[in-house]
């Protein structure tokens, strides 16, 4: 079937409703597995954040891993009967929950900044007030620009804006994405820029090795992400790569679920306490000798 045959089967009112907004008919019995599979890790890092008297803000992991969870509750109904109604609230559920995750990126990266006493930067895009807001801004920009875009792509009329609206939101996403990789990668470089050193890491070089290391493996696997998500809606409406749930489950379904695997493994909550105040061991950049000192977070 030709994206002109697709294009025409949307506008058919006796066609059935899952080709006419799928495009295809989806297959049974993936999403209910994506849907326990997200629960589960949800449920994971919940009790890590639990157990392990995490900071709140930690919480955005499993709160996005949920909604995930009810994306695919949604896509489940879809695969036995296609409303307008669940098929938003799914194209919500999958599409803008994920950057979420970014936030939580974010986050960990202005804490560290935030908390190297030791540290002292002269160019603003390292001041811990700017990584926190300006990242968060753009990020909760993208979200926006993101749920509103996915909300018109079912209208027939508003279809081709919805598409615009959602790539400009993807691509200021990435551009983004690249700057705050390339702070956290000097972040990690840097001896000054310490986190706190809990009993599950043996020294400060590991602990901050440790959420740095999943700070930025997440990243990138976003990134890969939403380069799919830019190559799905570029494409269009009734495209090859709209029209492929292989394609969608490998690049976004899995991607996001290993995003979640990096998050359990190398649990960033361990340098991030919810005590007022913690010891944590840091490196004198003049000496390079650790110096013990107290962070508030």
């Amino acid at each position: 079937m030709d994206k002109v045959a697709r294009l025409s089967n949307f506008e058919n009112p006796l066609i059935d409703n899952r080709l006419r907004y799928f495009t295809y008919i989806p297959v049974n019995i993936a999403p209910e597995i994506s849907l326990a599979a997200y629960f589960i890790v949800g449920a994971i890092l919940v009790w890590q954040i639990v157990h392990y008297r995490t900071q709140r803000w930690i919480y955005i992991l499993p709160g996005t891993a949920f909604a995930e969870a009810l994306g695919y509750a949604f896509r489940t109904a879809c695969v036995y009967k296609t409303t307008f109604g669940m098929y938003v609230a799914m194209m919500l559920f999958l599409l803008v929950p994920p950057n979420a995750l970014a936030l939580a990126n974010y986050k960990a990266v202005a804490k560290i900044i935030r908390n190297s006493p030791a540290a002292k930067p002269r160019v603003f895009w390292l001041k811990p007030g700017f990584v926190n807001w300006f990242y968060f801004a753009s990020d909760v920009f993208s979200i926006c620009m993101q749920g509103a875009g996915g909300g018109m792509l079912t209208g027939t009329n508003t279809r081709d804006a919805g598409r615009a609206v959602v790539l400009v939101g993807l691509t200021v996403q990435l551009f983004f994405f690249a700057c705050y990789l390339v702070t956290s990668f000097y972040v990690w470089w840097r001896p000054e820029y310490v986190v706190h050193v809990s009993s599950k890491y043996k020294s400060h070089q590991q602990a901050k090795r440790r959420v740095m290391l999943s700070v930025t493996t997440t990243t990138v696997l976003l990134y890969i992400r939403s380069i799919y998500r830019i190559a799905e809606f570029g494409d269009g409406y009734g495209g090859k790569i709209y029209s492929s749930e292989w394609a969608f489950y490998v690049f976004d379904t899995i991607v996001i679920f290993l995003m979640f695997i990096v998050y359990i493994v190398v649990f960033i909550g361990h340098s991030f306490p919810r005590e007022g105040k913690i010891s944590s061991m840091q490196l004198s950049s003049a000496e390079n000798q650790p110096v013990t000192s107290e962070v508030r977070i």
